[in-house]
């Protein structure tokens, strides 16, 4: 595709994909490790405290505890997404 910039026509050029880009693909051998582990070790205090939140119907206290112990907001959301699909099964 050729568009005019300036007084020369430019080409562009398809820019190839970072690598951070398919990080949060996760494989077969991945998921099974991290299934095993949680078995396992089983949920961490601050896990198990967002988990009775969420219980309760607490769920903005609990996206403020992971977000409080994981760093960022959309961390946080995903755990609270992934311990909430435990909550609701118990």
């Amino acid at each position: 595709m050729t568009r005019p910039i300036g007084p020369h026509a430019t080409t562009l050029r398809k820019r190839a994909t970072k690598p951070s880009y398919g990080k949060a693909n996760q494989g077969k051998r991945g998921l099974l490790a991290k299934q095993v582990a949680r078995e396992v070790c089983g949920f961490a205090p601050y896990e198990k405290r967002a988990i009775e939140l969420l219980r309760n119907s607490l769920d903005k206290r609990a996206l403020r505890v992971c977000k409080k112990k994981l760093g960022s907001h959309q961390r946080a959301k995903a755990k609270v997404d992934e311990l909430g699909r435990f909550a609701r099964a118990k």
